[in-house]
This record gives structure tokens, C-alpha cells and sequence, in this order.
């Protein structure tokens, strides 16, 4: 079993490294606030001081950041990541950026000798604390080939989709499916609110019926109650639905249905509601169909 580094040990990052733990990997992490990471000490992670110490320590390293500004930081400068990479080494981001953000990254690590793999996954922290992830991997077959074994300690369905940037690209064009969902469930659940029955009964009958994915299954519900943590706030959402938009235009593929739930991204920013999970669109339409709601009733906010 290799040895195995984790940089970003957030919401998602830190779990995924709890799976790596379980199936016996020996674990070096890294985050940002040290505090947020004691518990991943407590199950057996080492936890270094830098990013570069965890690629010395590492054979491969995963890394799962909020953004490209966040991914710059852990792998620039001295204390970064590309100090430590060489030959031998694998990196392999699970960020979502652009594709051409994540092929200009693969270009330094390689300039290094090592190997990278953009690796994104679908799901949020309640599929994968059920085992039920899937990730998309780009890169170099036989890198991927390697990395397998180590990757299906994450999730167990994990498909190889091209070269590099061509897994974040998948990511995208998954992602944007969430928004528009979340948005017309919202709309078929006002609908049926205002037209007289219960905003429960509505729920349920939505919820039961063939428009439920699995995404909604477990987002929809916090219309009602609020989770006890925010693990995709409207600002994370936004950032992918405008990567959506950006290859959109790249790619000449019109893209509507995105335009139009990105504009329920800002106003839930103008209310002030960007810390809040991203379903909280349902209340910017809730307020527009004249149903008031006390929304710091509804949902925690995030910390940023």
C-alpha cells in the first residue's frame, strides 16, 4: 500500500481522508487551520506544517481545495507543493476548477518528473460517508492504472474519462445539474404550496415520485430541516455554474437552463444569503411568490 499525503482537509477533504485511514492507509495531512484536523489525529493521521511536507512523506498525494486561488496557494511558493515533487511521486487533484486550469498544473507537475491525475467526485459528504461515491479521473491510463487501487479506497465507482482536464470538465457538466434541479423542485413545491396543500405533503409526493434524484433526495429535505453543517454554499455553487458557462462559450454549446439558475445564484447573494447552502435558492423564489419564511430559522450559515 503506498504511502498516501492529503492537503485541504475541509468538509469533504476530511472525510475522504477518514476513508483512506479506514482501509489501512498511512496518511501525512495538511490543512490550513490545524484545529479543524485534530480529529483525523485522533483516527491516526499525521499532520505536518505545509503542503510540500506532505508530498516529502507521500508516494501519492491527493489534494481538494475550494477554488483556483486556493489551488495556487497550496502548490506555489517554497512551502508548496511542486517543491517536493519529483519522480516516483503522483499528484492527484480532486478540485473543481477550469480544464484548462487543471492541464496547466498537470504541465508544471510533469516539468517535475512526477505524474498527475485530475480526479473530481460526484456526491456530497452523506453519499460518501454511505460508500456510495463515484470520481472521474483524468490523466495518463497507466497513472490512473496504478492509482486505481488506492482510489477505490475512496470510491468505489471510479471511471477513467480522457486526458488531462477532461474529469474537472465531467465535474462541470455534472455539477450544473444540481442548481437547475434544486430550482425546479422549488418551483413545483411553491406551486403546489400556494395552490393549497401542505408544504410537507408536497415534499413527500415530489420526493416519491419519478422527478427524484438522488441528489434531491437528500438536498430537497433541507428545505425543511436545515443540516447541522453547510457542505456547498451558494458563493462554491456559483464558482461551477460560472466554469459551466465559461465552456459553454469555449465550446459553442448553449447552455439556458444554467444562465437562468446562475441569476438565482445572485440574488441569493444580494439577500445576503451566500453562507447558506445553495438549495436556499427556494427561498429567493419563495419571496418572489409572496411566502415569507424566516430564513435564520431554516439554515445554518457556513464559515466562508
Amino acid at each position: 500500500m503506498p504511502t498516501v499525503g492529503f492537503v485541504g482537509l475541509g468538509a469533504m477533504g476530511s472525510r475522504v481522508t477518514k476513508r483512506l485511514l479506514d482501509a489501512g492507509c498511512a496518511v501525512t495531512g495538511y490543512n490550513r487551520t490545524p484545529a479543524k484536523a485534530q480529529w483525523l489525529v485522533d483516527a491516526g493521521m499525521r499532520l505536518v506544517g505545509s503542503p510540500r511536507e506532505v508530498v516529502a512523506a507521500s508516494d501519492i498525494t491527493f489534494s481538494m481545495v475550494t477554488n483556483t486561488q486556493a489551488l495556487q496557494a497550496i502548490i506555489e511558493g517554497p512551502d508548496g507543493i511542486m517543491q517536493a515533487l519529483g519522480p516516483g511521486k503522483i499528484y492527484i487533484d480532486m478540485s473543481t476548477v477550469s480544464p484548462a486550469v487543471s492541464r496547466r498544473v498537470a504541465a508544471q507537475v510533469e516539468a517535475r518528473g512526477a505524474e498527475m491525475l485530475d480526479a473530481p467526485v460526484s456526491g456530497s459528504v452523506v453519499t460518501l460517508e454511505q460508500g456510495k461515491l463515484s470520481m472521474m479521473i483524468g490523466g495518463k491510463r497507466e497513472v490512473y492504472e496504478q492509482a486505481l487501487p488506492t482510489l477505490h479506497a475512496i470510491a468505489p465507482k471510479v471511471q477513467y474519462v480522457g486526458s488531462h482536464g477532461q474529469a474537472v470538465l465531467m465535474k462541470i457538466a455534472i455539477n450544473l445539474n444540481l442548481q437547475a434541479q434544486i430550482l425546479a423542485f422549488s418551483e413545483s413545491l411553491l406551486l403546489a404550496e400556494k395552490g393549497g396543500i401542505a408544504r410537507e405533503d408536497a415534499m413527500q409526493a415530489l420526493l416519491d415520485s419519478v422527478i427524484a434524484s438522488p441528489s434531491l433526495q437528500y438536498r430537497a429535505p433541507f428545505i425543511l430541516h436545515a443540516p447541522d453543517e453547510v457542505w456547498f454554499n451558494v458563493n462554491m455553487m456559483q464558482k461551477d455554474m460560472l466554469l459551466a458557462l465559461e465552456m459553454g462559450r469555449e465550446l459553442n454549446v448553449p447552455l439556458p437552463m444554467v444562465s437562468v439558475s446562475n441569476e438565482f445564484l445572485t440574488a441569493a447573494r444580494a439577500q445576503g444569503l451566500d453562507g447558506h447552502d445553495f438549495y436556499i435558492v427556494f427561498q429567493v423564489l419563495a419571496k418572489m411568490a409572496g411566502i415569507e419564511r424566516d430564513v435564520d430559522a431554516l439554515t445554518p450559515k457556513s464559515d466562508g
